[in-house]
């Protein structure tokens, strides 16, 4: 850390420190604008191999910075890379997923992030012993590495069957279903059910087919539905207090720890994390998604209120070791269930909700939400963490509570239904109520499928 705030000037956690973690933010803001049209237009596939190849420019920016103006920049450009991905590959796994593995797909999709962000602690655990500025650069470089990787790899995998049937290609699309669904054999009931669901709702002349409109996320009550589960899904992914992790070091040290302390704690968390994910991921395709969203939810602010009280005594003097640790608990027990709740079904629940001719736009329109929460979070953290401390946990405690009143309320069930019978449910008059009413029938037939 020394080598790096001296090389990119920047000090300790406050304004500067923000504007460098917000402004990959900044670049995931912008990106959706483009990327949405893009990956219509040019398909699922391109928009991934876009995506990567813009991360792998910006790690090379990022890696050989020897300022601030080319750290940020470099950032920027991560954020931007990132966010054209998190457009294209959640719409491309929800498309070509079979619907009775659609959730453990999309599931194991997220939890890939940790396939990252493992290594990445574990890396920068061993690097921090560097007596040079190859303490961060090291970090920085390998980060470009799968993005190089998918660049090679994504090309030979087959275009998704529901953007080759809206451009009119159904030959394309039905060999798909044939090979990947019916197991190669013609004759399946599921190639022929699928086959005529995607001609029934996929229309040729929608609004993905002009970069500029934009108004089939709104237009309608049904549009509007849809929309309003991307944005809180998009909110509360963000603000549910995972955050925080961007601070885990500064959250450590406030329960008094040591710097080295702290950094194992940071591996250990993504562990944790990962933990959660992983069992989340399991039961996607079993566990209804309110239930999923409302008891996580709660169970996410338990836990930071507890973390939130033992850093108080701590700061208080009045904790001992044993409350410290209990401290460090709950920041994993939180991460657990965060992991379990969010990581699955950040990117399964906006795509479900989206019909395939507004999808990428609408996952552009998830992205936007998910850049300017998680700019607030960059941003805001530091000087939050700097001025009010633990308080800080205390503003993610009522709003996850809020949250749970949101997703009882509003929140629409898909499980148990391919993407295009969603069409009935939004439509419907109340289409919460419309979601849950036969959610036991569907539950034991998606259970048999499973």
């Amino acid at each position: 850390m020394p080598f790096w705030i001296n090389t990119v000037n920047a000090g300790q956690p406050a304004v500067g420190t923000g504007l460098i973690f917000s402004m990959y933010t900044i670049g995931q803001i912008i990106a959706p604008i483009f990327a949405g049209p893009f990956t219509d237009y040019f398909g699922r596939k391109w928009g991934v191999l876009s995506g990567c190849i813009v991360i792998c420019i910006g790690t090379a920016v990022i890696s050989s910075s020897f300022g601030q103006t080319q750290f940020v920049g470099g950032r920027f450009l991560l954020g931007f890379g990132a966010s054209v991905i998190s457009v294209a590959a959640p719409a491309y796994c929800v498309e070509v997923a079979p619907p009775q593995w659609r959730g453990r797909m999309m599931g194991l999709f997220n939890t890939g992030w940790y396939s990252g962000s493992i290594p990445a602690a574990g890396i920068t655990l061993g690097t921090r012993n560097i007596m040079s500025d190859w303490s961060w650069r090291v970090p920085l470089i390998l980060q470009g590495l799968p993005a190089l990787v998918v660049c090679f790899i994504i090309m030979f995998l087959p275009e998704s069957p529901r953007w080759l049937m809206a451009q009119g290609k159904d030959d394309q699309a039905l060999a798909f279903l044939i090979k990947y669904h019916g197991s190669g054999n013609p004759d399946d009931p599921i190639v022929q059910l699928q086959y005529d669901e995607f001609k029934e709702a996929i229309e040729l002349d929608a609004s993905d087919k002009r970069f500029w409109d934009w108004s089939e996320l709104y237009n309608t009550a049904n549009a509007r539905w849809r929309s309003l589960m991307v944005i809180f899904m998009g909110v509360a992914g963000q603000f549910s207090g995972s955050g925080l992790s961007y601070f885990n070091l500064q959250l450590y040290s406030q329960l008094g720890f040591n710097t080295t302390q702290q950094f194992d704690f940071n591996l250990g968390n993504q562990f944790m994390s990962c933990t959660g994910s992983t069992i989340g991921t399991s039961l996607a395709d079993r566990l209804p998604r309110r239930k999923a969203l409302i008891g996580g939810t709660f169970g996410c602010a338990m836990m930071l209120v507890c973390a939130g009280a033992f850093s108080e005594l701590v700061s208080q003097g009045r904790a001992s070791p044993a409350m410290e640790r209990a401290g460090v608990a709950c920041y994993f027990m939180f991460h657990i269930i965060s992991g379990f709740t969010f990581t699955p079904l950040q990117p399964t629940y906006p795509s479900e909700c989206l019909k395939t001719n507004t999808r990428a736009k609408g996952m552009a329109l998830y992205s936007i939400v998910c850049g300017a929460f998680s700019f607030i979070n960059t941003f805001a953290g530091p000087i939050a963490l700097a001025n009010i401390t633990y308080n800080y946990i205390y503003f993610f405690v009522a709003w996850d509570l809020f949250e749970c009143i949101i997703w009882y309320f509003f929140g629409i069930e898909t499980l148990g239904r391919t993407i295009e019978e969603m069409e009935e449910i939004f439509s419907a008059s109340n289409p919460v109520k419309a979601s849950i009413a036969n959610r036991d029938i569907l539950l034991d037939d998606v259970h048999e499928r499973v």
